[in-house]
């Protein structure tokens, strides 16, 4: 098994062609959106996705900088240095043959020099529950990636505090992220540990509710206060500011409660590779 080729394939369908319960919201949404200005916003949303579909060219200019997620299979060792290897490896060439604008600095204040490459690989690390190698991607377009935050609220804030303050977090956003939205909420641990399961959370399939009926219901409550906003297709209005909102949640400390918020343009582009362990 070539582990780098699988990656490549993968990463050059995700640049360019929507998972299926992404786009089907998208359409949902045109059918049901009010707005002409709305509705107008997300006809040519959908004509952009059939068109990139049908072409080898990007969905989007802004083809994101990679960010991974890598699930150890339980049980095995395995060699990371070549995982990483392979990671690297078949992003890079899903860069050159697949048309990625070349996005990534490698120094974030100074030089700003641009890498040409799209690399390094943004790469964090777990253990599977399952004797399965998961590697997933996200390509985030930094558009949506600029109107991301963390929010470190007191514990007393509960429920309506978290509500208050993803919803305000998208009212800055405003158009700026190329709404309709997917949003990613992360709420526990510490400050990076949010952060991280506000990404790990757009890994979710689209529209698909939380386990706990508890957060399911403040999934569906944090949808309704942010599509009320009337932010709307494209910024001008309308009933869609956001597809999806998915939670995932982690232990904090008694004195803590923190809320991260990380936001997917419609563009909801992702990858999905497993792989057994007996094939590793």
């Amino acid at each position: 098994m070539n582990l780098a080729l699988r990656i490549r394939s993968e990463l050059e369908k995700a640049v360019r062609i929507l998972p299926p319960d992404c786009e089907s919201l998208i359409r949902k949404a045109y059918e049901k959106e009010v707005s002409p200005y709305g509705r107008t916003v997300l006809k040519n949303i959908i004509l952009n996705i059939d068109k990139a579909r049908a072409s080898s060219v990007p969905l989007c200019q802004d083809c994101g900088m990679f960010w991974c997620l890598v699930r150890l299979p339980a049980g095995r060792c395995v060699d990371v240095s070549m995982i990483e290897k392979a990671v690297n490896e078949g992003a890079l060439a899903a860069a050159e043959s697949a048309f990625y604008r070349r996005s990534v600095v490698a120094e974030p204040v100074f030089s700003r020099q641009n890498t040409n490459t799209n690399l390094p690989v943004v790469i964090h690390w777990e253990m599977n529950t399952s004797d399965e190698l998961e590697i997933d991607f996200l390509l985030k377009g930094f558009g949506s990636e600029n109107c991301s935050q963390v929010r470190m609220l007191r514990p007393t804030d509960g429920e309506d505090g978290v509500i208050d303050a993803v919803v305000d977090m998208v009212s800055q956003a405003g158009g700026k992220p190329c709404p309709p939205m997917f949003l990613g909420v992360g709420i526990g641990g510490t400050m990076d540990k949010a952060a991280l399961l506000s990404k790990k959370a757009l890994l979710r399939q689209a529209g698909k509710s939380h386990p706990d009926e508890r957060y399911a219901g403040l999934e569906k409550e944090l949808f309704r206060r942010i599509n009320a906003l009337d932010i709307g297709p494209g910024g001008l209005g309308g009933v869609f500011s956001c597809l999806s909102v998915a939670i995932e949640t982690f232990p904090t400390h008694i004195a803590g409660l923190p809320v991260a918020l990380s936001v997917n343009c419609w563009a909801d582009r992702k990858a999905h590779i497993a792989i057994r362990g007996d094939e590793l």
